[in-house]
């Protein structure tokens, strides 16, 4: 899983993927805010969510195997559903809060291989 260097404690947002060990791929994604669920578009629940990171369980420090996008790129790619998720859920769309959803998310990501259990 990737590592952030600044993990927010106070983070309103709390991201879970349901799978854990060896099969990633089979999980969905439990997010809350303030302790309320969010309702994600299937596409986005069932999926890992492209942020950046390194996900090889062989080298978990290499950055060679770094991949995903960045924040600021990331925000730009999902900000149309991510919006309207906000929307649905009452939550202000700032720079705030946009942050912290990336950021939570970011910690429990995943790629296809990252477990290694299709191998």
């Amino acid at each position: 899983m990737p590592v952030l260097a600044d993990t927010n404690a106070n983070n309103p947002f709390v991201a879970n993927w349901s799978a854990k060990g060896h099969t990633l791929c089979l999980g969905h994604w439990t997010i809350t805010y303030q302790g309320l669920p969010l309702v994600l578009p299937l596409k986005q629940a069932d999926n890992h969510m492209h942020t950046f990171g390194i996900f090889s369980w062989i080298n978990p420090d290499d950055e060679d195997y770094a991949e995903g996008l960045p924040e600021p790129q990331w925000i730009e790619k999902n900000a149309e559903w991510l919006l309207a998720v906000f929307d649905l859920h009452h939550i202000e769309f700032d720079e705030s809060h946009i942050h912290w959803f990336y950021e939570a998310v970011n910690v429990d990501d995943w790629r296809c291989g990252s477990c290694g259990g299709c191998i």
